[in-house]
């Protein structure tokens, strides 16, 4: 058997094809998952993955543009040599994941069809349907299974982890988890132990997310001393099917079909939308931004339909806010090729067939740009280090972390169809750096702890337990403090935020987490009891959702999904051509400024009472410098031209140096 055991809490994309690789690697994996593999959230991925190939090669794509593309749409805000590394292994990724088995679409030349997706201007987006994230899924977990038959994993399906183990040097050996059908607590020893839990959007109650992503691993993991990077950046997808229950996202991929976002002129037109002249249509995304139309990043798209719904009074329905998603002008042989799976949930939830009738859609929470801070090693090149025990590494010596819960990758705004690509990516490169971070010191120690270390931890998880059990009666119910909790969030920290509103919800989150510490249990069995598990994730919620706020709070800019009106740029308003030319020199002035104090990383750590403390952290922007982000708006031309000739100087210096 092998000698170096990992731990995996995960079982989605990032946890398994970091189990995949570590397995090849030789090592022994435990995999701790809170829902059976398969059922993990990544199964709810829709659209597609993004890669460079052969055909968009053709068009004037590369790696380089995807590259630029995705640190552009972030704002600048992600590190950008493990960015330059993702776009660089997209291909060979696709390529793994075809030869794997998922089921992609295909031309009818053979070739993997493309879509665009939002915030860029080729075809990158490879996709199965629009159930690519299943496909993908279902691929890796068939590859975990053949080194589960060999002996080198070991699933533990059904089993919530609850905190890592650290040794008096704070070095982790291992994790406690609980059985979810037993209820018993046990302490795993491991060599190494990887995050790949997902996101957090279950703390703002209604989200596209799943019940699993209440972020509560990374919470116990920051609670424990690892830092929690850019945590105020949380992505709020433009399109969802509203729900009192839930909020079921409707893929980019149905933009990126040809779907066009509209509104009519005339507010709360009673006609029924194919009624509706041309003419009397607002295609307002295509108006503004003509070069991206439908596709411009998720933020911008979700700005403007929020704008466009509550400002501008011209949402389609008087009581409750939504807009059209139109596929009606396209082919039905098309849509049930390439988006069936989406048009079946908008049919089933709705009652109407979106091939007939267009959607109604509003934005939704969807995904978190922030999560555990992790490390990486730079090449001479710009690049990664593959191999690097620092690659994926938190601050706490042992332990790693990957996908949707790491903040590496997407800066203050994520393109859509990376989220797949950065979960099997860095998943990917975590196994080798943790093999050598295994291999390089005295890291086999797993069996040489004490095994009072994992008694005592043991020992608390039964504490906190046995406390949520002796609870009286007369407490708070759980269900409704978190009901109040994402109502509290949703309101400040979403589409638009204000600092008064910030302060009134940190104070109001403060009071909601004292009532959680003495909320009440309906079950107070030992068997299969989620009541007592809802409970315990419900009190780990509030440090990331401080944490949350009080990056909000600090930050005074907009960036990415972080919007606050009061510190927006200034649009160009003049006609006159030297008045706009002046107002575009003190827009570059200011952006100039804004670059200087906020393009950086916000870092939480957690303190003793559950109280963020935040500091910032230099982003490496050494490859491709920060620069206005525009994408093409009605009016910003005079903002690019002033923005090209200051720039020129710079250019032309650095070319001579060189």
């Amino acid at each position: 058997m092998a000698s170096f055991r990992v731990i995996v809490v995960g079982g989605g994309l990032a946890g398994l094809s970091a189990t995949m690789k570590l397995a090849e690697l030789g090592a022994e994996v435990w995999l701790i998952s809170l829902t059976p593999v398969k059922r993990s959230h990544s199964c709810c991925a829709q659209g597609g993955i993004n890669s460079v190939n052969n055909l968009t090669r053709q068009l004037g794509d590369s790696e380089w543009s995807h590259f630029e593309d995705t640190v552009y749409g972030g704002d600048f805000l992600q590190h950008q040599p493990p960015v330059k590394e993702m776009a660089e292994w997209a291909p060979r990724i696709i390529d793994l994941m075809d030869r794997l088995g998922v089921t992609f679409n295909r031309t009818p030349e053979g070739f993997r069809d493309q879509r665009r997706f939002g915030g860029t201007l080729y075809p990158r987006t490879a996709f199965a349907g629009a159930t690519t994230g299943q496909q993908l899924l279902y691929a890796l977990d068939e590859q975990v299974r053949r080194w589960e038959v060999t002996g080198h994993v070991r699933k533990f399906e059904f089993w919530e982890y609850l905190g890592p183990v650290l040794d008096e040097n704070g070095v982790c050996r291992g994790c406690t988890v609980q059985d979810l059908v037993s209820m018993e607590i046990r302490a795993l020893p491991g060599d190494a132990l990887v995050i790949a839990s997902g996101g957090c959007g279950v703390i703002f109650g209604r989200s596209t997310m799943s019940m699993a992503c209440n972020g509560s691993a990374v919470s116990r993991t920051y609670q424990a001393g690892a830092r929690y990077g850019n945590p105020e950046f949380i992505q709020v997808h433009p399109t969802a099917i509203p729900g009192s229950d839930k909020l079921r996202l409707m893929s980019e991929s149905a933009r990126g079909e040809g779907g066009r976002v509209w509104v009519p002129r005339r507010p709360q037109d009673p006609r029924p939308p194919h009624q509706i002249p041309e003419k009397e249509r607002y295609y307002f995304l295509e108006e503004r931004y003509p070069k991206y139309g439908n596709l411009v990043p998720r933020d911008i798209a979700t700005r403007e339909i929020f704008k466009v719904c509550t400002q501008e009074g011209l949402s389609v329905e008087k009581d409750r806010q939504c807009v059209y998603l139109d596929l009606t002008h396209l082919p039905r042989d098309l849509l049930d090729r390439k988006l069936g799976g989406i048009l079946e949930i908008y049919e089933k939830f709705q009652g109407v067939d979106p091939r007939s009738v267009p959607m109604k859609i509003f934005p939704a929470v969807h995904y978190s740009m922030g999560g555990l801070w992790v490390d990486y090693e730079r090449t001479a090149a710009g690049g990664l280090r593959i191999g690097s025990p620092r690659n994926q590494h938190t601050n706490i010596t042992g332990i790693f972390a990957a996908g949707e819960c790491d903040y590496q990758y997407h800066g203050a705004n994520r393109l859509g169809a990376n989220s797949l690509l950065s979960c099997i990516f860095s998943g990917l490169i975590a196994a080798p750096g943790i093999l050598s971070y295994l291999k390089d010191g005295d890291q086999g120690a797993r069996d040489r702890s004490p095994s009072s270390l994992f008694k005592q931890a043991e020992r608390r998880q039964r504490e906190r337990l046995e406390e949520l059990l002796r609870r009286p009666q007369d407490g708070d119910n759980p269900y409704l403090i978190h009901q109040e909790l994402g109502r509290v969030m949703t309101a400040a920290a979403t589409v638009v935020r204000h600092n008064e509103e910030l302060d009134r919800a940190y104070e109001k989150v403060l009071e909601l987490e004292a009532r959680a510490k003495h909320c009440a249990l309906s079950d107070r069995g030992s068997w299969t009891n989620q009541n007592l598990v809802f409970a315990r994730a419900l009190e780990d919620m509030f440090p990331v959702a401080k944490a949350i706020l009080r990056g909000a709070r600090m930050r005074d800019e907009c960036r990415g999904a972080h919007y606050k009106p009061e510190f927006e740029m200034p649009p160009i308003t003049a006609k006159d051509p030297a008045e706009a030319r002046r107002q575009a020199e003190a827009w570059c002035d200011r952006f100039e400024a804004n670059t200087r104090r906020w393009l950086e990383s916000t870092i939480a750590t957690c303190d003793s009472g559950g109280e963020p403390a935040i500091h910032y952290e230099e982003v490496d922007t050494g490859l491709i410098p920060p620069r206005p982000r525009l994408y093409g708006l009605v009016g910003g031309q005079i903002i690019e031209q002033v923005w090209r000739e200051r720039q020129q100087p710079q250019v032309a210096a650095a070319a001579s140096s060189g």
